[in-house]
């Protein structure tokens, strides 16, 4: 390569580092549209059938058993003592009234969750719909598992149980004994439907506005990286003398660069249709009013993504996306050093930010096209540690949207007492009884994956918990969990 190209090189990796991350940028930009051969599930024909699944991950394990807490008498004396000074008080938990199909026992959930609390009720002013149901002891396992067998130290359990990253990667790839090269469901799933249901679109199905995850990533494609603002372009900042500004302005020229080696020319021929794409998503993106009719998103930073989620979602037709996924994330659940203040001011800014997320979707008619659902790497010890709680295992998660029947408790929802058959000991930490596969089984259900072969390569451990062959649109007590209304798939 001639000596002038190599200098312009070596500012271009400068550049980037120092603007928006090189090894980020560079991922992102090539591989926003990738074809497959993989064997594409059979959508329905109506081109009008869009769904959209959004994943918020809630880094650092949230303490769940906060978040919902039996209110019955023996239930919540057994929640008191166990944690001691981490209990909430039982009179200061927002009611949730169950309807038909859920464990039918008394919950309340966080008192920072008032506007998440009207979701699951069906209550509020205006009224709103039952959209919210809450997924019980849920966490990653290789097969079902008793505290016996965990103790015999021969029964297979995920790997490096209780460790941020490795329960991280488990979540979000669905492989709880590892892989050496590791994709994300999500990922594996765009492998197998984008050629069917994307082909003619402008950009990813898979699109993160939390950098490059696990989760999104697949043998044949990858995410496209957003932020509240936007896409990744070049053209956002702008200004003759402005360094990022001068930095855009070189890498777009490097791209216009005429190669003699044809793989560099090839390089830079992806990257700049890349680039391409890049400002046509933001274009559709800035054309989008941010009102939403009437809804007013926290100036939070949860709240800007999920409001930037939004806007995503609703450029599904213009983008000519039939399925997508978004990736969402919130940081700073890692409670060790203290539990109560931190956890009320961190649900304080989720909960509202959810509930304009899920207001706007339905002003948009798209609530019945998108689920929502939280995932985080674990639960948290029962016992405190003196102010905070530790790592633990299964814990509880929601599920939120259109298409699920809210108002229901599902799964098992475990014994708090300390030392209990659920306990595996060290303050408390829970042996899951719904795995993580049973509940992406269920959602790529109604995305629109099917057949056995299809799930196989997508969620390879789920026939240790569950049959596809099983599932009956119409009898929701076929599903893998049941949280779906009947006929929605």
């Amino acid at each position: 390569m001639p000596d002038h190209l190599k200098s312009r090189r070596s500012f271009l990796g400068e550049a980037a580092c120092a603007s928006l991350g090189s090894a980020s940028i560079m991922s992102t930009l090539l591989n926003l549209k990738m074809a497959n051969n993989a064997v594409a599930a059979g959508l329905p024909p109506d081109p009008d059938d869009r769904r959209s699944l959004v994943c918020l991950y809630l880094h650092g394990g949230i303490d769940s058993y906060n978040v919902l807490v039996p209110k019955d008498t023996a239930r919540y004396d057994q929640y008191e003592e166990a944690r001691t000074n981490l209990a909430l008080p039982n009179a200061s938990t927002l009611p949730l009234n169950q309807i038909a199909g859920g464990d039918g026992l008394d919950y309340g959930l966080h008192p920072a969750m008032t506007a998440m609390q009207e979701y699951f009720n069906g209550t509020g002013d205006p009224v709103k719909p039952r959209r919210m149901s809450m997924i019980a002891n849920i966490g990653t396992l290789v097969r079902e598992t008793t505290l016996a067998e965990y103790q015999s130290k021969t029964h297979p359990l995920p790997r490096s149980l209780f460790s941020h990253s490795d329960q991280t990667e488990q979540w979000q790839t669905s492989l709880p004994e590892g892989a050496t090269n590791l994709t994300g469901w999500a990922g594996r799933v765009a492998d197998v439907l984008h050629a069917t249901c994307n082909a003619n679109s402008q950009t990813s199905m898979s699109i993160s506005l939390a950098g490059n995850n696990i989760f999104q990533v697949g043998r044949n494609t990858q995410q496209f990286v957003m932020t509240s603002r936007g896409a990744l372009t070049f053209s956002q900042v702008s200004g003759e003398n402005h360094p990022t500004a001068i930095k855009n302005l070189a890498l777009r020229s490097l791209m216009e660069q005429e190669y003699a080696n044809l793989m560099e020319k090839a390089f830079a021929e992806l990257t700049d249709r890349s680039l391409d794409q890049q400002e046509l998503v933001q274009t559709e993106f800035d054309a989008l009013a941010d009102d939403f009719a009437g809804v007013t998103f926290p100036n939070t930073r949860i709240g800007r993504d999920l409001r930037a989620a939004l806007k995503t979602i609703s450029l599904r037709e213009a983008l000519g996306l039939r399925r997508q996924t978004l990736f969402v994330s919130m940081g700073g659940w890692d409670h060790h050093s203290a539990l109560i203040a931190p956890q009320q001011a961190m649900l304080s800014e989720l909960s509202p930010a959810l509930a304009a997320f899920q207001q706007g979707l339905e002003n948009l008619n798209l609530a019945d096209s998108t689920i929502t659902f939280s995932a985080s790497d674990f639960a948290r010890t029962l016992r405190s540690n003196g102010s905070g709680s530790d790592h633990a295992w299964g814990g509880n998660q929601f599920i939120l949207g259109g298409p699920v029947d809210g108002g229901k408790i599902l799964g098992k929802f475990p014994s708090l007492a300390l030392d209990s058959t659920d306990d595996v000991g060290r303050g408390g930490r829970i042996i899951p009884t719904t795995s993580v596969d049973q509940l992406f089984a269920e959602l790529l259900l109604w995305f629109g994956l099917s057949g056995r072969a299809n799930f196989e390569q997508v969620l390879p451990n789920l026939s240790n918990f569950y049959d596809v062959a099983d599932a009956n649109p119409a009898d929701p007590t076929t599903l893998p969990i049941g949280f779906l209304k009947p006929g929605t798939f």
